[in-house]
């Protein structure tokens, strides 16, 4: 995952860290680079911004070796493997943290001029932080934050080292990690621009979050996702972590989120294809693995949480409420596109909740599957089969005549189950882009009220 800049991948963050809304948290950005990460996460979680400052220790004669940090409040994590590569002196290590404790009392100074630090106990604190490569100065941190006797203890961080996260895991109640690559070497790399933030960067920034910059309604008002930009989230249902690639257009006139069939996933070729086609429509799309990485796995032994309709249709509207949430979503009428099983959880989830369900959009689906809520569904639905793939057809015959709602039935010839004869996809994506464009935009919204 590449990020543009630290307000990126501070907005990526947000979205992750969302359900926290609701916990009116506490966020704490690490000095320098931290802090526009964390500005964008307060900002969206509307919560107030502060920091905790920390400072590397370097090893004698090799500053640039941290063998380990101390934090604001006097927090000393040491690095004890690095501290037998260098030999240092008990006398050189305890020169080193005295001299790195009066920078951070400095720094304390410069950035909070005269406040006190923020009240933690009994509320959520959230860690941010612009990447972490070793965790040494985290360590100091998550250390000295959970002193303040915070409810929860949350670190969040755009990319990171797996191997780094494992070592802070005993430290916090949570890590949201957007990227975790065993193969890190440079939390620079994977940003195109990673410009030092200055000291004078994190004050105006603190000012601003305070409400004393004249700027900061407007750059309130800024979207947090660039128009057409392939935005990877994750979305918390109950217990399971699903995995989703969102992508709004220019003028975006609805939004549809794919429900995944059998076997298949957001990477699906075809339905990545048809999701272009709906972006250039003007149409958002949410393309959304129903089943977590584990749950997939298992399937792979089982085969019986593909065919649990049920759960996926769960899935499918906690995706939907969760899109109410974004700003940028919020406004949008929602559509559903499910294939293979995925059709009949998007069906179902449309008769459960008709408010949210503005259209569905059914490629080579089960449609049978949804049972007794076909009769539920009041969302203009289209069933599109091949004309090749007999018994499905015959599936979706019967379903089609248990609809109550706006409904069409579709027959793409010389098409089987997969659409994978030439001009077959091309069709679909066709049918289902007029589809949504009639029914999910704002002048489709009019005629129906």
């Amino acid at each position: 995952m590449m990020f543009r800049d630290r307000v990126d991948a501070g907005r990526r963050l947000a979205f992750a860290l969302r359900r926290y809304r609701d916990e009116a948290p506490v966020v704490l950005g690490l000095p320098r680079g931290g802090v526009p990460v964390a500005y964008e996460v307060a900002r969206a979680l509307k919560a107030p911004l502060d920091i905790w400052v920390v400072r590397k220790i370097g090893a004698p004669g090799h500053e640039e070796l941290g063998m380990g940090a101390i934090s604001e409040g006097g927090d000393v994590f040491l690095n004890d493997d690095v501290l037998a590569e260098v030999g240092a002196s008990p006398e050189q290590i305890e020169e080193m943290v005295g001299r790195k404790a009066a920078e951070v009392e400095a720094r304390v100074q410069r950035f909070r001029r005269g406040r006190p630090p923020p009240e933690l106990e009994g509320r959520t604190a959230i860690v941010v932080d612009d990447g972490i490569a070793t965790g040494g100065t985290v360590h100091a941190v998550l250390r000295a934050v959970r002193r303040r006797r915070p409810k929860r203890l949350i670190l969040a961080v755009p990319v990171a080292s797996p191997r780094a996260l494992a070592a802070l895991r005993p430290e916090v109640d949570e890590i949201v990690c957007l990227e975790a690559d065993p193969y890190l070497f440079a939390i620079g790399a994977y940003y195109q621009d990673f410009t030092q933030t200055t000291d004078e960067d994190v004050i105006a920034l603190l000012d601003r979050a305070r409400g004393g910059d004249a700027g900061a309604d407007s750059e309130a008002e800024q979207p947090a996702i660039s128009p057409g930009e392939e935005l990877a989230v994750e979305i918390e249902i109950d217990d399971a972590r699903l995995a989703g690639t969102l992508t709004i257009p220019a003028g975006a006139k609805g939004l549809v989120l794919f429900a995944h069939g059998s076997g298949s996933s957001r990477h699906s070729p075809r339905n990545r294809f048809v999701a272009g086609a709906l972006q250039d429509a003007g149409i958002a799309t949410l393309l959304l693995d129903l089943l977590t990485a584990e749950e997939e796995a298992v399937d792979d032994r089982t085969g019986h949480l593909r065919f649990d309709v049920e759960l996926l249709a769960g899935r499918v509207l906690g995706a939907a409420l969760a899109t109410r949430e974004l700003p940028e979503t919020s406004a949008l009428r929602l559509g559903y596109f499910g294939a293979s099983t995925g059709a009949a959880a998007a069906l179902i989830a449309a008769a459960q909740r008709p408010d949210l369900a503005g259209a569905v959009v059914s490629r080579g689906g089960r449609p049978d599957l949804a049972g007794a809520h076909l009769e539920e569904v009041v969302a203009p639905t289209l069933l599109l089969v091949g004309g090749e793939d007999t018994e499905v057809l015959a599936l979706n015959r019967r379903a089609y005549e248990r609809l109550r709602g706006p409904r069409e039935l579709v027959v793409v010839e010389g098409a089987t189950h997969l659409f994978e004869e030439p001009g077959t996809l091309d069709e679909v994506a066709r049918a289902a882009s007029a589809w949504f464009v009639r029914y999910l935009s704002p002048r489709a919204l009019e005629a129906s009220a």
